[in-house]
């Protein structure tokens, strides 16, 4: 393929594809509410909207209950968005708490809900305007689409599965891999090599800079072209940066649904 048409096409799901927001912060709210001692029985007017716009400084899913307790104690959202990872911390051993055991809640609290109603589960997440038929267009066209998340495999499926598509195992990589998402890009792109007898262009999308800089940093996959989505959960900083990065590219859903060769300036 050209050089503006990948061979292998890897998503991001959660805030590239999907939208977990809503149910974030329903599971976030009942893990806090078992963690923090005098935690209020509804949650006030307006928190919601604020878990949501400081969504992107949360780097792992134990931060999330811990967010909510920073806006509870009035913590401006300035202040929590100056040094969060420091601040996460203090809360926690404020609260004579560990991370594994806010991520064990979390984690518990998920477990429950999807056990007693799976239907309603998967009802709290959207996907992004445009990105499933951007999806399915890249597959149609011979792309080989991967998903490679740190969302579990089977929600991806179903999530996916709700609005027609179904991707063969060699397509999805979820939490079960247990591995950092660099290394299933190098696993893609051996295997891919391997079955085509050819080197792949790889392009990877990806809604954490993080991520994305772990990619950047592998000698090996030093062709692989790199995606920030701007609708995803990254801050305006994130993005600045990623501006300043010769081989990371913004990309904006009005390009994602545009010809491959609209989304490298």
């Amino acid at each position: 393929m050209g050089a503006t048409v990948p061979d292998i096409l890897a998503f991001d799901f959660d805030g590239v594809l999907c939208d977990g927001l809503v149910e974030y912060y329903q599971t976030a709210w009942q893990a806090h509410g078992q963690l923090f001692p005098h935690s209020p029985e509804t949650p006030p007017p307006g928190l919601a909207e604020q878990f949501y716009r400081l969504r992107p400084l949360v780097e792992t899913g134990w931060e999330m209950p811990v967010l909510l307790q920073a806006l509870l104690q009035g913590i401006s959202e300035a202040e929590i968005g100056h040094d969060w990872p420091s601040l996460a911390k203090t809360l926690v051993a404020a609260a004579d708490l560990t991370p594994r055991q806010v991520a064990q809640a979390v984690d518990c609290t998920r477990d429950r809900w999807i056990q007693a109603d799976l239907d309603h589960w998967l009802s709290q997440h959207r996907f992004y305007p445009g990105t499933l038929e951007r999806l399915q267009q890249a597959m149609a066209a011979g792309v080989f689409a991967v998903i490679i998340s740190t969302k579990e495999g089977r929600f991806i499926r179903q999530l996916l599965a709700q609005r027609g598509i179904e991707l063969a195992d060699e397509q999805v990589f979820g939490k079960e891999v247990k591995q950092p998402k660099y290394e299933t890009l190098r696993q893609v792109k051996a295997g891919y090599a391997e079955r085509r007898q050819l080197v792949p262009q790889v392009w990877f999308l990806e809604d954490r800079l993080q991520a994305l800089e772990a990619v950047r940093q592998q000698i090996d996959l030093g062709s692989v072209e790199l995606f920030l989505v701007d609708w995803g959960y990254n801050t305006e900083a994130d993005r600045q940066q990623a501006r300043q990065q010769e081989r990371i590219h913004l990309l904006s859903l009005s390009q994602l649904v545009q010809g491959f060769d609209c989304w490298i300036a």
